[in-house]
């Protein structure tokens, strides 16, 4: 049963005010709305609403002046939830063009913009001693000058990310692969 009803309300001094910040469950909406209207609330502050949301169609504190409603989680509003739907796509399109990570739950954040010279390459590895190290070398035995890098770590996993004056060639990229404890090799540009 839900504790703040109808009976409950009626043993409350007149002119309470109400807060629920804890469990939609644990309140009648309905009661509520009717102890406001009758001046047994004086207010309510209403930040959690019960399992099933209430809509214009059947949110009894609607019109109601002295009752503020707030959603619980600020991203459940419909213009939260739109602006997360437009920054995961935007995220998933920087990854896929420019191999940057932001708000991964299981990768470093990685940014180093949009390349600007010949190449790009992003490396997917274990975070152990010496893996730049075999990186670099397989870039300069081949010739391939590094313009710029970054290297983010999580864990037991790093990501990598090197542009090249020149693009990567088809043989780098399979020295790379080889390396122990490489995951994945991607070509980002070149």
């Amino acid at each position: 049963e839900k504790m703040l009803n109808a009976d409950a309300i009626a043993k409350m001094k007149d002119g309470v005010r109400i807060v629920n910040c804890a469990r939609g469950g644990c309140m009648d909406p309905e009661a509520i709305a009717e102890g406001v209207k009758s001046g047994k609330i004086a207010g309510a502050a209403i930040d959690v609403y019960p399992t099933e949301p209430l809509t214009k169609e059947n949110n009894p504190f609607l019109g109601l002046f002295n009752v503020v409603q707030t959603p619980h989680l600020g991203a459940s509003t419909e213009e939260s939830e739109d602006n997360c739907a437009v920054m995961a796509a935007d995220e998933l399109k920087d990854y896929l063009e420019n191999g940057n990570i932001k708000n991964s739950v299981n990768y470093p954040a990685c940014d180093m913009g949009v390349c600007q010279v010949a190449g790009r390459i992003a490396l997917l590895h274990a975070n152990v001693p010496n893996m730049i190290g075999q990186i670099t070398s397989i870039l300069a035995a081949e010739g391939i000058n590094i313009a710029n890098m970054t290297n983010k770590s999580r864990d037991k996993y790093a990501y990598t990310l090197l542009d090249l004056e020149d693009p990567a060639k088809a043989e780098a990229v399979s020295h790379l692969e080889k390396i122990s404890g490489m995951y994945k090799v991607r070509v980002i540009k070149g």
